[in-house]
């Protein structure tokens, strides 16, 4: 696996970053469809903002299949919808067929849609490693060291087949489903878009492999070919001596 490490001086700089590349990962594809999950957050509000408005004409729309890494389980137009806020910042805007569009039916039975969403995966992504595999994955990272919606204490034993899981806030004890190690791990391409300050001291122990950071399901993620992490100025550790 090769991981890269991308820099930016400030948030926006970095969502332009990640959209340049994006465009050339699905030039470089030679497959007909490129399959991405979503993350959600403030910092990948600003990548679909990038994308609606300097890549809404040049993208290969028609290509591409979202997916999502996480969800909440409210209805699609709450305001805590990760699917919420990617339709009205990008989906809404660009050319893409609404077949092409796997969201995660947050107002559905949490019992019942993490298992749809399982047989959904693995009928539409090609299998690699006797797995589905995305093209591309999109993360966060929290400052408790969480992805996706894998907490600590949360991740799945080794042994687990599990794509999909329902998986329960810490301190909100709101119900989410989420993609589960296995298969973010054996998408081609991971990507981790952390800014702030307060990501810094987490960032910091996965990057420099500390010992504390195995509680974090963040640096339990290994894609098949590569782990990119772009970052801003701020979120990069103060003292990397000190891991």
């Amino acid at each position: 696996m090769i991981e890269l490490i991308h820099l930016s001086k400030t948030p926006e700089e970095l969502a332009n970053l990640l959209a340049g590349r994006l465009l050339s990962w699905i030039g470089e594809n030679s497959q007909n469809l490129y399959h991405i999950a979503l993350s959600g957050g403030h910092t990948p509000s600003l990548l679909f903002k990038v994308l609606a408005d300097r890549y809404r004409e040049s993208f290969p729309w028609q290509r591409i299949q979202l997916w999502w890494g996480d969800e909440r389980m409210v209805p699609p137009d709450n305001q805590e919808s990760n699917f919420k806020v990617a339709n009205e910042l990008l989906i809404s805007k660009i050319s893409i067929p609404a077949d092409h569009v796997h969201r995660i039916r947050g107002e559905a039975d949490p019992v019942t849609e993490v298992k749809r969403y399982d047989e959904e995966i693995r009928s539409q992504l090609p299998i690699i490693n006797q797995l589905p595999s995305f093209d591309l994955i999109i993360l966060g990272l929290g400052e408790d060291g969480h992805t996706a919606s894998i907490f600590p204490g949360q991740i799945n034993p080794p042994e687990s087949d599990e794509l999909t899981k329902i998986s329960v806030h810490p301190v909100t004890s709101q119900i989410r489903i989420t993609l589960t190690e296995i298969v973010i791990n054996n998408a081609q391409k991971a990507v981790f878009l952390v800014t702030g300050s307060n990501k810094a001291n987490v960032l910091g122990k996965i990057l420099h492999h500390h010992k504390d950071a195995v509680i974090y399901p963040a640096a339990h993620i290994r894609p098949v070919q590569e782990l990119h992490w772009f970052i801003d100025k701020a979120s990069m550790p103060v003292k990397p001596a000190d891991y």
